[in-house]
């Protein structure tokens, strides 16, 4: 069978929130900064994961190569490593925000 169509090219984007947007859902920041396994376990939720799955770079990584977010595997090691929290917030509200645009 030849084929007949290459894939096409898929714009890259961009997380819909920056690192350190932590007002942009309150709820969000404080749920990371009291309870930041909760919010792993949130993430992972969202992902279908194990629930310890989402504090690390795995996940911020399938997720970005998911949707076509510019980025690298040294970026999601840096910013699991030097800001784990933000990392996780900006996560999960990029996750809210998908949802509500019916494209998660």
């Amino acid at each position: 069978m030849a084929v007949t169509m290459q894939p096409g090219r898929y714009e890259a984007s961009e997380f819909q929130t920056g690192l350190c947007d932590f007002f942009n859902d309150c709820g969000i920041c404080l749920l990371g900064a009291f309870c930041y396994p909760c919010l792993g376990c949130a993430i992972a939720s969202d992902m279908n994961e194990f629930c310890l799955c989402g504090m690390g770079m795995s996940i911020r990584s399938v997720y970005r190569t998911k949707y076509n977010i510019n980025g690298s595997l040294c970026d999601d090691f840096m910013m699991v490593m030097c800001c784990p929290m933000c990392a996780a917030c900006q996560l999960k509200r990029d996750i809210d925000r998908r949802k509500q645009q019916g494209i998660f």
